[in-house]
């Protein structure tokens, strides 16, 4: 079975198919020649920023960064398989939490994967509710948390509780009372394409607005 690309093998044949360099890249995304190599031979991922920076800079979809949306034939998945953890994952870093995007090699997931560790402790300071496609589902793996919701009354869950909720109803997850982080486990769903994308505007709004 064929490999599924990495973000580092994602960058090279990008690099290839422009026939820049490693400098040449550098220079144009502004990120330095030692980190993209690095990032190359798969011994370090990029926090949100860089990977916003290399968008912008490079002219590229965030979401091609991620592996969602690249064009493959639609074949029957029979025996894919993905090991997720912390040193692999995208970092993804806002004013309200800090997301870890696992098993991104994989394309065309109908499940995002994402551990998020939850500071921020009222309303005013999160913001708006987040609307998106899709239907979620989050467990508390440590701390407690504060689930907002646009239909229904504030609930609080415990270490080991979950939720499962309608991602386009307003929502929003902050740290409950007496807790400066909670780390919650994250599984998003769509029957519609582009998820990634939506998730990943999401933060982009979060880090302009914040």
């Amino acid at each position: 079975m064929r490999a599924q690309p990495t973000l580092g093998a994602l960058l090279k044949n990008l690099r290839a198919r422009n026939g820049w360099t490693l400098k040449e890249m550098s220079e144009r995304s502004g990120i330095p020649v030692s980190t993209l190599s690095k990032v190359e031979h798969d011994r370090l991922t990029l926090t949100y920023d860089k990977l916003l920076q290399l968008s912008q800079r490079l002219n590229i979809r965030m979401s091609e960064l991620f592996s969602e949306n690249v064009t493959v034939p639609d074949m029957p998945v029979t025996a894919r398989r993905s090991i997720g953890d912390l040193e692999r994952a995208v970092r993804v870093n806002t004013s309200n939490y800090d997301y870890y995007y696992l098993c991104t090699e994989l394309r065309r997931k109908r499940m995002i994967p994402v551990l998020t560790r939850v500071r921020v402790k009222s309303v005013s300071e999160f913001g708006d509710l987040v609307h998106h496609s899709g239907e979620e589902f989050i467990f508390v793996v440590s701390g407690r948390i504060v689930v907002h919701t646009e239909f229904y009354d504030p609930v609080t869950l415990e270490e080991g509780e979950s939720i499962y909720i309608d991602s386009n109803m307003g929502h929003a997850y902050l740290a409950g009372e007496g807790c400066d982080e909670a780390v919650i486990l994250g599984v998003c769903s769509s029957a519609e394409d582009g998820l990634m994308d939506s998730l990943i505007n999401l933060h982009a709004e979060d880090a302009v607005a914040k």
